[in-house]
């Protein structure tokens, strides 16, 4: 029997329109780090929540308007119980990790960093963990420090607890690399943070669709997360700040909801989480991030965890047999291949797997930075999901053996 948990065996690849191609072909989609596909389960509480249960929230006294308030709070409270949240007023609702940022730079940052002070970063990050920190660096007179990688491509924490100092207010880093896949210790972390009187923000973006997160025995400040990665719809994402720290925050965008009396003299604003989350929200969005977590918990995300790294140990070891390819990040990386191909830009590899019907990304991944680190202008990724299977891996292998042809005949 294979070591690797099949889709088949957990019975997934069938909840999952998107993986059949028009004229019903097998779809070999490993482009889960940017987006993953969704379940019917998902799609179907979508149009529920979009034709016969849809009303507005929070507004309306008739009855339907009164039971979709109650949908769209249980799936707050849903998201709480998700990543181990002391409450769910310690949930906002955004449009996705990048907002969840971008709010934390503007709110918090706007009210508590002034000249002088510093902001740490890592060499990995995402481009939506790096510009947020320079705007905000720029308008206050703050300066940024970046922590260097390890040779295998995890964020240095020795680096990090030597360079670490009290003017340094925030550290803010990746949980999963989108590009190696390496995972940092986020207890350690936020205990070197802590030791230095920061803050410690997390990037969840490719940790919560493949491992337990529990943002309490993490020790973090401030956790951001998109639903479109967590098998649920683009639109909508959270971020999780501890309540002390939540509750002193300002406001960052004015309109609806957000307030409690408006005069034209002065308003008074509602407590967190409302006070972030002006004007009507995502609510049907919201309602699928609630069934996504129903979904990847009924599986269970152990299994998840484990399905993903057998994938992730066998496709790295049968590219390390080709010997053009270049593989990036550790060996243990969380459901995420980088790599490269001597003489082939990534972007033709993408397309010539595209023929194949593998889907891949291609590019850069928003993190130029690490890039430049790692010596190229791009990689080639492969991304695993949990209806992902050794099927995937067949194709890109044979896609990658036809990408060497066509070079070695071009």
């Amino acid at each position: 029997m294979s070591a690797i948990l099949s889709p088949e065996a957990l019975d997934v690849r069938g909840d999952f329109p998107g993986l059949v191609t028009a004229d019903g072909r097998p779809w070999h989609y490993l482009d889960s780090g940017a987006t993953a596909q969704k379940p019917r389960q998902v799609i179907e509480a979508t149009a529920r929540a979009m034709g016969a249960d849809y009303a507005t929230v929070h507004r309306g006294v008739y009855a339907r308007s009164a039971d979709m308030t109650l949908a769209y709070e249980a799936a707050r409270r849903r998201v709480a119980r998700f990543i181990n949240a002391t409450s769910d007023s310690e949930i906002v609702f955004v449009r996705g990790a990048t907002e969840a940022i971008n709010l934390v730079a503007q709110s918090w940052g706007g009210a508590n960093l002034k000249a002088g002070d510093r902001i740490l970063l890592s060499t990995l990050e995402h481009h939506s963990n790096i510009v947020p920190w320079q705007l905000l660096a720029e308008r206050v007179g703050a300066a940024i420090d970046v922590v260097p990688l390890t040779l295998d491509g995890r964020i240095d924490l020795d680096a990090m607890a030597s360079m670490i100092r009290p003017e340094h207010r925030l550290v803010a880093l990746a949980h999963v690399s989108n590009v190696l896949g390496s995972v940092l210790d986020v207890h350690r972390a936020a205990d070197i943070a802590h030791g230095a009187g920061a803050l410690l923000l997390v990037d969840g973006c490719q940790a919560v669709p493949r491992m337990t997160v529990d943002v309490q025995a993490l020790g973090c400040d401030f956790y951001a997360f998109s639903a479109h990665k967590l098998y649920g719809p683009t639109g909508i994402g959270v971020l999780w700040a501890r309540s002390d720290i939540l509750q002193d925050m300002p406001p960052w965008q004015g309109g609806g909801s957000m307030i409690d009396r408006v005069t034209f003299e002065r308003t008074t604003y509602a407590p967190a989480p409302t006070r972030f989350e002006a004007g009507t929200p995502a609510i049907v969005e919201a309602l699928g991030l609630a069934a996504a977590i129903d979904y990847v918990e009924a599986i269970g995300m152990e299994r998840i965890a484990a399905h993903e790294a057998a994938l992730v140990a066998q496709a790295r070891e049968r590219l390390s047999r080709i010997n053009a390819v270049r593989l990036f990040g550790p060996d243990d990386a969380a459901g995420i291949i980088s790599f490269a191909m001597e003489g082939v830009h990534p972007h033709d590899i993408g397309t010539i797997l595209d023929e194949s019907v593998v889907a891949i990304r291609a590019g850069h991944h928003c993190a130029q930075p690490l890039m430049r680190h790692l010596g190229v202008e791009a990689t080639a990724r492969a991304s695993f999901g949990i209806y992902s299977d050794e099927s995937d891996i067949d194709a890109l292998i044979a896609g990658l053996d036809r990408v060497r042809a066509i070079f070695a005949n071009g």
